[in-house]
């Protein structure tokens, strides 16, 4: 569904750290990786009627649905809170409205009792709906606190709930700031339900993983369960502003905003004579937008001349825009030499069709560096393309060298053969 592209660093958390934009201090300080708070894992488990289908090694996905969460709970890590919660597991009947009510609390998101969430899981059988949209809202309140939060969501079917589109759910997740990452795993998926997952899981940040085996399930599910114990690093939200002049100041690290359609966003960062600044944006389109639109960062003087800039371009396969620069600062021989503050603009040039929403703005990620500058002599650039050429021209200088020896060489071999 969506073209992968290379983006800039961070990109990955940008749709899992959306915020609102709090303002903060002038000086705000990226935060740093964070492994205190306990993290947090939601196993959210399809439990409707087709989840009978005997297609994955010969057994029936409810099956192996079982066993890899038996293996799982055997080997979550001891520092993470874990919860499983079900959806389509306990309604039987026709009825929509009621259906698409079927999500429950299996085991609550706390510290792991692996034989209560063993017999929990083994009670389970393939049921009802598959309410996939209203099952998230549901996990989306599992958790608490301030730990990474992550949901696994495993599913063998689209969403039957309509019109309350799962994708879109896992949007408005996404705006509310809680950091919540959602990865989602298909069941021997179909066209329409890998677009679907792989919608749910790009909104937030997540991964998508088509599975055709037990052994893929279990493995996949384990390694995603490992990375929510990883040490994060916290964006800090930042509030950009309409001028130069009140822009917040920001130093290295990464921080998140929103921007509204067409807005400028301007930040300050502060650099020092030899140093270098380095900065990327990276744009969410969490919403339907219209192709064709561009992201742009600037740096700029305090006076408004343009130092140098950065673009990129989408045409609607992506939901992701990103674009950087960099900034050498020149050296100065006066040891009191005061630091240039260069002002950072970001634009965007997304838009929407009518009757999509435009508030809040759209996800906005800066990631700011400001480090020692490259010394001439180190710095590749220096040398033309790079030191490489200086390499090659000594190859060929030695290769025509040794040419012309064996050249002379044989030459005077013929001539002895000749002579006797």
């Amino acid at each position: 569904m969506i073209t992968s592209k290379r983006l800039a660093a961070g990109v990955c958390a940008l749709l899992a750290a959306l915020t609102a934009g709090i303002a903060f201090p002038a000086a705000a300080f990226a935060g740093e990786p964070t492994g205190g708070a306990t993290p947090q894992v939601g196993l959210v488990l399809d439990v409707s009627g087709s989840m009978r289908t005997r297609d994955i090694d010969g057994g029936t996905r409810m099956a192996a649905a079982k066993q890899a969460f038996n293996e799982v709970l055997d080997a979550t890590p001891e520092d993470v809170d874990l919860g499983i919660r079900t959806l389509g597991a306990n309604y039987p009947g026709d009825d929509q409205k009621t259906g698409c009510k079927d999500t429950a609390q299996l085991y609550p998101v706390g510290p792991l009792d692996r034989t209560e969430a063993k017999t929990a899981v083994a009670t389970l059988a393939p049921t009802g709906w598959t309410p996939i949209g209203p099952a998230l809202l549901k996990a989306a309140d599992d958790f608490d606190g301030d730990g990474s939060k992550r949901i696994v969501l495993i599913s063998d079917g689209e969403d039957t709930c309509a019109p309350l589109d799962p994708c879109e759910v896992a949007r408005e997740i996404a705006a509310k700031g809680i950091g919540l990452t959602i990865d989602t795993l298909g069941l021997v998926p179909n066209a329409k339900m890998r677009q679907q997952l792989s919608c749910i899981a790009e909104a937030t940040g997540g991964t998508y993983t088509s599975i055709e085996h037990t052994d893929e399930l279990t493995d996949r599910v384990n390694q995603l369960v490992d990375r929510a114990a990883d040490p994060v690093v916290t964006p800090v939200a930042v509030e950009g502003a309409a001028a130069c002049a009140e822009a917040p100041a920001v130093k290295s690290g990464l921080y998140t905003d929103r921007e509204e359609f067409g807005q400028q966003r301007w930040y300050r960062v502060d650099v020092e004579p030899g140093q270098e600044l380095r900065a990327s944006v990276s744009v969410g389109a969490d919403r339907a937008v219209n192709p064709s639109y561009g992201v742009l960062v600037r740096a700029v003087t305090v006076h408004g001349r343009e130092i140098v800039r950065g673009e990129a371009a989408g045409d609607g396969r992506t939901d992701v825009v990103s674009t950087g620069l960099r900034y050498p600062k020149a050296e100065s021989d006066d040891e009191d030499a005061a630091a240039e503050t260069v002002c950072l603009q970001v634009t965007n040039s997304f838009s929407v069709a009518s009757g999509v929403k435009t508030t809040p703005g759209l996800p906005l990620e800066l990631t700011v560096d400001v480090v020692d500058g490259p010394s001439p002599a180190s710095d590749v650039a220096s040398f033309g393309l790079g030191r490489g050429w200086w390499l090659l021209g000594a190859l060929i200088l030695t290769g025509f060298l040794a040419g012309v020896v064996w050249g002379w060489v044989s030459r005077w071999r013929v001539a002895v053969w000749r002579t006797n």
